[in-house]
């Protein structure tokens, strides 16, 4: 599991266990302990903008390469004990690498424990709604239909936190829109055409495997732009970064998803075969590792990637990863190559480009004062009411 929802950008796929948003420092927020220097990489590489911006985009492909493998398994049910086992993993190797002094968060609080407890449920929700959204659907669907979340987002800031939708941003919007409609149009028409026609029994059973996997979709993006939200508020009491925010979301997740995955799952024999198969049991179980594993490289990339280059750079990097992330469901799955399905896959692209350039003019005209259009009228910035919620917690 992993959360990256990273400063100007909402860029959000399966790596969504880290939540990297850096407001300013809470005067109630628990100081973070100094630890040991970090060992530092060769200045050639560390400061090469080339060099963080792959890694994000490997690290980004492999989560959700990795993810689909587990779940695209014939009948795999125990997606809780998925989840448990990344978190399990994430904990340990952020532990590890804060032991060898490569990263620093703190230590775990009670205090700060309860008042992340319900951002870290919500993160459950979200997740939970997500793998059972790839389960059903390809790689490529999953990516489109995943940008819905960002409008849901917008407009939840808009209503909330005084913030404001361009017109550019209207655009990409309606082009996240029509490559949703044509993605699901193109899996539709591919599932009546390759198993039968409308009275097939088996083009039926597709069909409904499709429109399962487009309602838990729905339930994500309404979780996902949920849990940005709620995190928005909530940081405000902890003032916690990227992988403070990491460590207590694993943390806490890991014994609610336990409990999920022994008291709802199926734990008798032959539904553990069922999942873990004679013949790929090894590749799954070190795929589940490798999951978990990948979302600490994201969580690292992207720090980095920020730091070396910039927040603009990182936004569209956000919006250009969309593209390698599709194209590798058509590369390492069966997910259909037709013409419908690439234009949608086109659509998403440029709607993402287009959104992350609205954000860069969005900032530039903050910084000038220039009024922005499409603004919900309030007398009290985000930031202020943000403060005035966390004091009211």
């Amino acid at each position: 599991m992993a959360d990256n929802k990273k400063r100007d950008d909402l860029h959000i796929d399966m790596g969504e266990k880290m939540g990297d948003y850096s407001p300013m420092r809470s005067p109630n927020a628990t100081p973070r302990t100094p630890g040991p220097a970090a060992p530092q990489m060769p200045a050639a590489i560390n400061n090469n903008p080339i060099f963080p911006i792959l890694s994000y985009c490997a690290s980004s492909i492999m989560m959700t390469v990795t993810n689909k493998f587990v779940l695209s398994g014939t009948g795999y049910n125990l997606n809780f004990f998925l989840l448990c086992v990344q978190s399990v993993v994430c904990v340990t190797a952020i532990q590890m690498c804060k032991s060898f002094g490569v990263i620093q968060y703190r230590d775990f609080n009670v205090d700060e424990a309860r008042k992340w407890f319900p951002v870290s449920l919500s993160l459950i929700v979200m997740i939970y709604t997500s793998t059972k959204a790839l389960q059903y659907l390809s790689i490529p669907v999953y990516t489109i239909f995943k940008n819905l979340t960002i409008i849901l987002i917008a407009y939840g800031e808009v209503l909330w936190f005084g913030g404001s939708v361009t017109g550019m941003s209207l655009f990409s919007f309606g082009l996240m829109v029509l490559s949703s409609v044509i993605a699901a149009w193109a899996d539709i028409q591919h599932a009546l055409q390759n198993y039968g026609g409308q009275l097939s029994d088996e083009a039926s059973a597709k069909i409904s495997t499709l429109n399962a996997g487009y309602m838990w979709m729905l339930f994500n993006c309404l979780c996902s732009a949920a849990y940005v939200l709620g995190m928005r508020k909530r940081i405000k009491l902890t003032n916690f970064k990227d992988f403070d925010t990491m460590f207590y979301n694993n943390v806490l997740s890991i014994p609610i998803l336990l409990v999920a995955s022994i008291f709802v799952e199926n734990w008798s024999g032959e539904n553990v075969e069922r999942n873990f198969p004679a013949e790929r049991r090894n590749s799954i179980i070190g795929a589940m590792i490798f999951s978990g594993l990948s979302s600490v490289f994201i969580s690292y990339t992207s720090a980095w990637c920020v730091r070396v280059t910039s927040s603009t750079t990182y936004s569209m990097v956000g919006a250009l990863n969309k593209l390698p992330i599709a194209v590798s469901g058509l590369v390492f799955f069966d997910a259909p190559v037709t013409i419908p399905s690439v234009s949608a896959i086109a659509v998403g692209f440029v709607s993402g480009i287009v959104y992350a350039l609205a954000k860069v003019k969005q900032q530039a005209q903050a910084k000038m004062g220039q009024g922005l259009p499409t603004t919900n009228p309030t007398t009290i910035s985000a930031s202020m009411q943000s403060a005035r919620d966390s004091f009211k917690s």
